[in-house]
């Protein structure tokens, strides 16, 4: 499961960076972010992962997060969103909000006990809606990128349509212009 996770955060960093690079002469002065590419890790308490976010055109972005609850023994989710950004204030103070969609791949021992008893070990897929709204910070001199957000979502299939300790995180990212 961890080669999965790395083989496709590596796939997601070469593809984005070779289309940051191909599409960095059409920034326009007054885009929200003084970035085109961020890639780095998101964190709370409960989960750990990565973060690639890319501005396709002016103030819309997407962003792929891959994370895993670190309490548990096998489980990783995959999360597509579609972000709009303004500037608040300061240039480098940055607020976004949109949403998204995500499938999960959890072990039935931590989140579905019933399933667990009723049919052994295994996993179950599950795929689920997102919403984002957030604030981050660019810095000027160095290529360092900090947010921190709120990440509501539900989820289709399993026993869990809601996980409240995963709806917030901050991430730290490196910048490419």
């Amino acid at each position: 499961m961890k080669k999965v996770v790395l083989l496709f955060t590596l796939i997601a960093m070469v593809a984005i960076q070779a289309n940051a690079q191909k599409r960095s002469n059409y920034r326009s002065s007054n885009d929200p972010a003084n970035y085109n590419t961020a890639l780095g890790i998101r964190l709370n308490p409960w989960i750990v992962g990565f973060t690639v976010k890319h501005f396709i055109q002016g103030p819309h972005a997407i962003e792929g997060l891959v994370t895993t609850n670190h309490e548990h023994n096998n489980n990783v989710t995959f999360t597509g969103l579609y972000e709009y950004n303004w500037n608040i204030g300061l240039p480098e103070l940055t607020m976004y909000a949109g949403g998204g969609v995500h499938v999960g791949i959890y072990d039935r021992r931590d989140y579905d006990w019933d399933r667990y008893v009723d049919k052994g070990k295994g996993a179950y897929v599950s795929p689920g809606l997102d919403g984002i709204i957030g604030i981050e910070y660019t810095f000027k001199k160095i290529p360092l990128n900090i947010s921190a957000d709120l990440k509501p979502y539900v989820q289709f299939v399993g026993p869990t349509n809601y996980m409240g300790e995963e709806i917030g995180g901050v991430s730290a990212r490196f910048t490419f212009k």
